[in-house]
């Protein structure tokens, strides 16, 4: 998904909450549970900006056809990045609705070193990760 990588590669973790469906699902590499709707997603995301270092997709693979009904998409990302000087090699795959919005985001990463390096990075980031969700959402329903 274009919109997304490019703010990714911008840097514009911000940006990212304006692609997600509300009702977006979101797969960790490392927490089992998924987490669901736009303000956690949101949230993790920026989590993710904060501990990601030289970010930089280096492959994307499109499927313009993943819903039987049509409208839908489905892209993977290739990404490398270092996490706590652990270098990390990743895929995003994302899904969208027909309106082109994020409804799937699954990541994947490798090594386990930087599965490791990256959980506990973002373990640190999650007290403000839950803030911002919840503020989100207290700004929502006022």
């Amino acid at each position: 998904m274009k919109e997304f990588r490019t703010a990714v590669e911008a840097g514009d973790f911000a940006a990212l909450g304006d692609l997600l469906a509300d009702d977006v699902v979101f797969r960790s590499p490392v927490a089992f549970k998924p987490y669901a709707g736009k303000p956690i997603v949101a949230a993790i995301l920026r989590g993710v900006g904060r501990v990601f270092e030289d970010f930089r997709y280096v492959r994307e693979l499109a499927d313009p056809s993943t819903s039987p009904g049509g409208g839908a998409s489905g892209s993977a990302l290739v990404f490398e990045t270092t996490v706590d000087g652990v270098s990390l090699h990743g895929i995003d795959l994302i899904r969208t609705d027909a309106a082109g919005k994020i409804v799937e985001l699954t990541v994947m990463v490798r090594p386990l070193s930087a599965a490791n390096a990256l959980a506990g990075a973002m373990a640190a980031q999650f007290p403000q990760i839950q803030a911002e969700a919840i503020a989100a959402t207290d700004g929502a329903t006022s």
